[in-house]
Order: structure tokens, then sequence, then C-alpha cells
């Protein structure tokens, strides 16, 4: 996998206004600000009026372009309600935290036996602060970190609130999923000294040809029904929403498949929550990337070690599916984000 090793956490900006006017300061051009004694003025400019006179509410209407993703979300709060106040705004802003788990000092070497305590500990912080609403707390995650993600969510349910999930997993995995792991078979996860329920997998082996079929390896791990329900992420267990995105050609491993999977079983358990399974067209495993960018999809195929020869993966779908797919996801992404 190529995803680095680490999980993301959105909470609800509950700041007050000092708070919540730093991080809006560093969001836009200093020519959309006037500062007077009492006051800040925010001004966006427009390509056309947008003010339509015609209307006997002054209600805006027109057509805007050319504004930064955060400068489309604070728009589109002032066009919902003309009479918004600053400290408004600034409670529908967003804090986020990204928490390396591996490689770095103080931190595992390996992604094995991962301590969700160390996750836990983590929250338990970030729920102290003044600028955050701990009853609002979603983890986010893409590829094994959605795998990462969901688990989390279904184990510390009085602490997290909901889950996004980029390529999700329906099932926790051993460690040997990845070629520089460790041979001996080890859980990924663990809590409370316990291993979470995994699907055991023999490392990818070598090959004479240059190139892995990932997808295949992923397919004959979800085939083993003996082991495969044990290993399924409890996801009933979820107290919140939960928001999946997967391409639906997806080259590494059947996303698609798997968000099925998770929808079959929340709605067997009767989940009380929203829960939204959302899949592109031709779109592979890079939908998480950045969505302002259109070029870092353009590398369409990956590369893994094993025993020291380098093979060639898929990533699946287009670059245009891709693109699409991004750009797509992160609008559903912020409409997620703002019923919480």
């Amino acid at each position: 996998m190529t995803e680095s090793n680490q999980i993301e956490y959105k909470r609800k900006f509950t700041g007050v206004i000092d708070s919540g006017i730093p991080p809006i300061l560093q969001s836009y051009s200093k020519g959309c600000f006037k500062f007077t004694t009492n006051f800040l003025r925010m001004s966006f400019m427009a390509q056309e009026p947008v003010f339509n006179t015609d209307d006997k509410d002054n209600s805006i209407g027109g057509s805007i372009g050319d504004l930064t993703e955060k400068q489309e979300v604070v728009l589109k709060l002032i066009i919902d309600d003309n009479k918004i106040s600053y400290r408004t705004i600034a409670n529908k802003s967003y804090v986020g935290l990204s928490l390396p788990y591996t490689r770095l000092e103080g931190l595992l070497d390996l992604p094995e036996e991962i301590p969700l305590e160390y996750f836990e500990k983590a929250i338990d912080w970030l729920g102290q602060q003044a600028e955050v609403d701990p009853k609002k707390i979603i983890v986010m995650g893409a590829s094994r970190n959605a795998e990462l993600a969901l688990v989390l969510a279904s184990m510390l349910p009085n602490k997290i609130s909901g889950v996004i999930a980029y390529a999700p997993s329906s099932v926790s995995w051993a460690n040997r999923v990845l070629p520089y792991n460790s041979d001996h078979l080890k859980a990924s996860w663990t809590y409370k000294g316990e291993d979470i329920p995994y699907i055991p997998m023999e490392k990818i082996t070598p090959n004479t040809s240059s190139e892995i079929n990932t997808l295949a390896y992923w397919k004959s791990g979800l085939e083993k029904t003996e082991v495969r329900e044990l290993a399924s992420i409890k996801v009933e267990n979820i107290n919140g929403p939960i928001l999946l995105f997967s391409g639906k050609e997806d080259g590494v491993w059947p996303a698609a498949q798997m968000a099925d999977s998770i929808e079959k079983r929340i709605k067997a358990h009767g989940f009380k929550y929203p829960f939204y399974n959302i899949q592109y067209e031709n779109a592979g495993h890079l939908i998480s990337r950045n969505p302002d960018s259109d070029t870092d999809v353009s590398t369409r195929i990956g590369q893994m070690n094993i025993k020291g020869k380098n093979y060639d993966f898929e990533y699946g779908g287009s670059m245009d599916g891709d693109n699409q797919a991004k750009k797509l996801a992160r609008l559903k992404l912020f409409e997620f984000l703002a019923t919480l």
C-alpha cells in the first residue's frame, strides 16, 4: 500500500470568535478583509453582480467563480442566512489532527499489533481542547487506514461519533498482507492486550513476472468464509453516521465489494444512524488524493518490493475517473460534515 500510516481526526470547530478567526484569516487573501476599530469586514470579489435588485428580499443570486474551497463553504453559509454572525461562521469550521503511528521516534517500526489505546489517548487529549466539541469527533482514513478508522469507531463508540472511509475494508486483516511486515502471523490491531480478530493471510509470493495481482490476493482472503465473520468489523457498534467512498474499478483491493458488505451488515443490524455507500464509475484506489490536483493520479501503476524484487501493481480506474471521483467526494464529504 502506498498510503502513509496516518489516521485523520475531524472535529466540529466550536471555539469562540477569538479561536475561529485565525483559521479564517489564514485561508483567504488580504484583499478579502477590511479592519476597523471594532469590526472586521469580509468581501468576496465576484465576476458579475451577485445581488438581484429586482428581488424584494435582496437575496443573493448570480454566479461566483475562482473561490477557494473554504471561501465557498463560508459563502454558502452567507447565502443560506445573510444575517449570519461571524461566530456562527467560525463554529461551522473544522479542525483536524493527522496522527502517525509507525516509523517515527517512539513509535513502532512496523504496522502490526498496533494498540488502539494509542489512538484512544489522542482522542482523549483532543476532547480536552477548548476549541473542539468532544461529542462530535469522527475518524477518517483511506485503504488500510480506512480499516483502522472503522475498527476504532466500532471499538470506541463512546468517544467517536462517525466515520469517513475511502476505499474501505469490511474486515480486519493480518499483518502479513504487507510484504515488509514480519513473517510471523500477527494481528494488525490490538486492544487491552487482545488481538482484534483478523483474516489470516500468507504473504504475497514472488513470481517470475514483473507484476503482482493484488486484487486477486485480497479477494482470496475474503473467500475464507470460516474466519470472515469473526474478522468482520462490527460496524453496527459505531455511534454515528458512516460515509464510504470507493471506486468501482479499484485494482488494489475490492473496495466496492467490501463497502457493499458493510452496507449489508448495517442493514442486518438495524443501524440507526445515516449510512452512505458512494461508489464511482471508472475510479480506482486513488480517490482519496488531493481533489485540487489533476496530476497526483497520473501514475497508474504502483510498485512493491517482495524479497528484493520490485513488482508493479494496478491502482485501477482511469485518471479522468479518479479526478472526477475526488472532486465529487469532496462535495459529499462537506455535506456530510455539515450534518454533524
